[in-house]
């Protein structure tokens, strides 16, 4: 599955939500799986670790904005632990405002359907696939997508999976094309369980990664990071273009953590 890109770890920010009375609408995009503790109340009710709006007494929707960069090829609406209060239909929408768009502005512009409204399920992860563009077509980036309720209710997630598409105004010099992915995420691991580990080998061979950019570029350096693996870093690593195996660079001996 591609990346989540509506994810806090990876930029994505939450611009709007129309209402959150029971839940905070950044929860959605929170990097971990959705927490649920049968006990915990506060003053305006059940707890839950997700977004909430408050039920409706009239027609109407309610909706939240999020940022990203992407093609966009699903969603997963995530109703972890909301078993009689999850909206019952969804919808997905898309624009594309460069920039820093204000809220206002957002709410001002065009936005074009990508997944029509939608039946969930409560308690469930619901994966909707966004159709791919005619043939012929070049595919939508979509710079913010809105996640639209009928009519209300709790969603624990919200993971926009698609293709990065990085603005070219914005790299300047240097920039790490094959960012993201758990291997690949910026930053340092805060634990092992960040990283890539394979099986112990008892043989003569190796294990390799193949890594797609995020686009076209001419490579200057590579950093192998092994933080975290102290006892079962590898000894060597080397990089070759998976499409002409030219050498990029040789076997080359690693330390263990350490970034390199």
């Amino acid at each position: 599955m591609l990346p989540d890109l509506a994810s806090r770890a990876l930029g994505g920010s939450v611009r709007y939500a129309s209402d959150e009375l029971y839940g905070d609408a950044h929860a959605l995009i929170a990097a971990g799986p959705a927490i649920h503790d049968p006990a915990a109340f506060g003053p305006r009710g059940k707890v839950y670790d997700g977004w909430e709006t408050r039920r409706r007494r009239e027609p109407g929707t309610d909706f939240v904005i999020v940022a990203l960069a992407a093609v966009v090829t699903g969603v997963i609406i995530d109703t972890t632990h909301f078993r009689g209060n999850f909206p019952p239909f969804a919808s997905v929408a898309a624009t594309t405002l460069l920039g820093y768009p204000t809220a206002s502005q957002l709410l001002a512009a065009p936005w074009e359907s990508l997944i029509d409204r939608a039946k969930l399920d409560g308690d469930s992860a619901n994966l909707l696939a966004a159709p791919a563009p005619p043939s012929g077509a070049a595919a939508r980036l979509a710079t913010h997508v809105r996640l639209t309720i009928d009519p209300d209710g709790g969603v624990a997630r919200f993971r926009v999976h698609g293709e990065v598409v990085p603005d070219p105004r914005l790299l300047g010099g240097r920039v790490d094309l094959a960012a993201p992915a758990n291997v690949l995420a910026p930053g340092r691991a805060a634990a092992m369980s960040d990283g890539w580990e394979t099986a112990r080998r008892r043989d003569d061979g190796n294990d390799w990664l193949v890594v797609e950019l995020a686009a076209p570029g001419l490579l200057h350096d590579v950093v192998i990071d092994t933080s975290r693996f102290v006892g079962n870093a590898p000894g060597w690593a080397k990089l070759t273009d998976d499409r002409t195996g030219a050498l990029l660079r040789p076997r080359t001996p690693l330390l263990p953590d350490t970034e390199q």
